[in-house]
C-alpha cells in the first residue's frame, strides 16, 4: 500500500518539497531571532557608548530596558522549547 500511496500522491511532491523548504527557512529565522548573542553584544556596545559619553544616561536606561526585555523573551522561549 505504501508504494501505491506514493504513486497516487506523486503530483503533490513539489508542494511537499516547498513545504519542507519553508519549514527550514522558518527554523533558521527563529534560530536567528532567538539568539541571545546579538542582544548581549548590543548591550556591551551600549555600555561603551555611555562610558565614552556618546549617549546620555536617559538614552542608555531606555535602550537597556528594551534589550533586557528582549533577553527575557529569548530566555522564556528557550525554556518553552526545552519542555
Amino acid at each position: 500500500m505504501g508504494l501505491f500511496a506514493q504513486i497516487l500522491t506523486l503530483p503533490l511532491a513539489p508542494v511537499r518539497g516547498v513545504g519542507w523548504v519553508v519549514e527550514r527557512v522558518v527554523e533558521a529565522a527563529e534560530r536567528d531571532y532567538y539568539d541571545p548573542g546579538p542582544v548581549e553584544r548590543e548591550l556591551a556596545e551600549l555600555e561603551k557608548a555611555l562610558l565614552s559619553g556618546a549617549i546620555d544616561e536617559e538614552t542608555f536606561d531606555q535602550r537597556e530596558d528594551e534589550l533586557l526585555d528582549r533577553l527575557d523573551e529569548i530566555k522564556a522561549h528557550q525554556e518553552i522549547r526545552r519542555t
